[in-house]
């Protein structure tokens, strides 16, 4: 009872580039649309709300309403 269990291995983590060589064209594709697609997203620089809640966007993460009262709209 007082023996300790061996940890378990690490799983082998292959490296993001090799992973993505053994998928298909077609995958290939839609992840380097999806890379450029992030890439623009994170490009453009919104303006800032003025009086508005901190963190992320609201509606796009559900928080609409603060202590119960819905608010932002």
């Amino acid at each position: 009872m007082t023996d300790q269990p061996e940890p378990t291995p690490e799983p082998q983590i292959e490296d993001e580039a090799a992973r993505r060589a053994k998928l298909p064209e077609a995958a290939q594709r839609a992840l380097a649309e999806a890379d450029a697609r992030r890439a623009a997203e994170a490009a453009i620089e919104m303006p800032r709300e003025l009086g508005g809640r901190k963190g992320p966007e609201p509606i796009r993460f559900g928080d609409w309403e603060k202590k119960g009262i819905a608010i932002d709209f």
